[in-house]
């Protein structure tokens, strides 16, 4: 999550209001450019079911919203463009309303810039935001980031006050959202994927991320579960989760190879680009008693994350920042089980582990960090800086292992320079340490948890040696 790095020109939203107000469904220089044939605007918002073809090519422009119990379908193969000359252009999938983004392996739903192909930059249109009924543990009436910069044009979203951790706001299957994160105004970011207080009833599976300017992947509270969840190339943290969430995740990967391209006027990257950063509750300084115990605000945060592949940008990069650089920052009275994992290439550290009320949930039995191998790390855990609470976990008793040479070893195909996603395969190398060593059998308080969701692997990272290729065929990498 950004914080006091995007300054948008004070003219940015009085743009986008000109663009709007001119006239929302015509077509021209004055709205957002020429709309070629097989294509189409969205520029209001859909309160009645809807469904989107793979034979259109369609356009948000502006902040465009699934509201009023309205389910939008999305066919496999469309292609949906976030609009470059209206900023923020968004779509939200409201509470009560639900997204059916049913894509296929060969015709993935591709959200992206409606910039020509070699001029996408990070940050170039809003992202995909859904709002659920799940619960969080902040209150009042909390608005939810990136929105309400404006009462016409960008109200207030309110996530806080659901009751149904099993809600279901519909299906994102073979999706891919790439070059979002625009910041509607100073600390006002929006995600390239934000899950907001989304319950459990959600399928989110084959989601990719590239090149956002903001998280990739955010969950604010809730209880959405995920697979095969792919993050290549961010502009802050890969995987953030805070304010009560509680969802399953297997099968991560996140990839980081240096700074993102940004669109001119969208401000600069994070200063604390982390791989994964997990808060308990952390109210911003304008709303302090959202969080109405502090770091221990309940539901505490305590997501479950297995076989995940983070890989850093080394050094050398212009990533070693004061805060960030680090694989997995937990921190703020978070807990969570991190099993089954693969760090690798971090230039500060592998794991910061912060504040007592993290070190509670450790006590609790609420937060373990166990059977991971770490590669090419500045170190394991971050040590005690300043006056800062940080703490490590003992390596041997939680199976963590610190593998010798690179990253690059680990894996049966790790370019220096990728040109593609096929250049990548997360499959173990033949002689990795990172194909056995997996947590084979889980205590039995979290296979409770998990149930059949999250199976147990004897093989740590997000591919198994000799297995499916899960990402192939689907993801995408470019620069540009």
């Amino acid at each position: 999550m950004i914080r006091n790095k995007h300054l948008v020109g004070a003219g940015s939203l009085l743009l986008a209001a000109a663009l709007l107000g001119a006239c929302r469904d015509s077509v021209g220089p004055g709205n957002g450019g020429t709309i070629p044939a097989g294509a189409a605007v969205i520029s209001t918002n859909i309160t009645q079911d809807r469904t989107l073809y793979r034979d259109t090519v369609y356009t948000l422009r502006g902040f465009v919203k699934v509201a009023n119990n309205a389910t939008l379908t999305i066919q496999d193969g469309t292609r949906i463009e976030g609009d470059y000359e209206v900023l923020g252009s968004s779509l939200f999938v409201l509470r009560g309303a639900r997204i059916r983004a049913l894509g296929t392996r060969e015709r993935p739903i591709v959200f992206t810039s409606s910039r020509p192909v070699g001029q996408r930059a990070s940050g170039d249109w809003g992202g995909l935001i859904i709002v659920g009924n799940g619960v969080i543990n902040r209150i009042p009436d909390v608005v939810l980031e990136g929105t309400g910069t404006d009462q016409t044009l960008n109200p207030p979203v309110v996530y806080s006050g659901g009751n149904n951790n099993d809600d279901n706001s519909g299906t994102l299957r073979y999706v891919r959202v790439e070059y979002a994160g625009y910041a509607t105004a100073q600390d006002a970011e929006l995600n390239s994927l934000t899950l907001a207080a989304v319950g459990r009833g959600t399928t989110v599976e084959y989601v990719q991320v590239l090149r956002g300017l903001d998280d990739s992947f955010e969950w604010f509270g809730g209880a959405v579960n995920g697979k095969y969840l792919v993050s290549y190339e961010s502009g802050d943290d890969h995987f953030d989760a805070s304010e009560g969430y509680v969802g399953l995740n297997q099968f991560m990967i996140a990839y980081q190879s240096g700074p993102v391209v940004i669109r001119p006027g969208a401000g600069s990257a994070a200063g604390d680009a982390q791989g994964i950063e997990n808060d308990g509750c952390a109210p911003p300084a304008q709303n302090p008693q959202s969080c109405p115990q502090g770091q221990n605000s309940q539901p505490h945060t305590i997501p479950v994350f297995a076989n995940f592949t983070l890989i850093g940008p080394g050094t050398g990069t212009g990533q070693e920042s004061n805060a960030g650089g680090i694989g997995m920052m937990l921190r703020r009275g978070t807990g969570g089980h991190y099993i089954n994992g693969v760090v690798a290439r971090y230039p500060r550290a592998a794991v910061s582990l912060r504040d007592e009320n993290t070190r509670t949930r450790v006590t609790e039995g609420d937060l373990t960090v166990r059977n991971l191998v770490l590669a090419e790390n500045a170190i394991a855990f971050q040590p005690q800086t300043g006056t800062t609470v940080q703490f490590a976990l003992p390596l041997e008793e939680n199976a963590i292992t610190e593998a010798p040479g690179t990253a690059g070893s680990l894996f049966a195909r790790l370019p220096a320079t990728p040109t593609g996603a096929p250049d990548f395969d997360w499959s173990p190398a033949g002689s990795s340490p990172i194909a056995s060593g997996g947590l084979t059998a889980f205590p039995a308080a979290l296979q409770q948890r998990v149930g059949t969701f999250i199976a147990p692997t004897p093989y740590r990272g997000a591919a198994a040696p000799g297995g499916e290729k899960w990402w192939e065929g689907w993801t995408y990498y470019a620069v540009r």
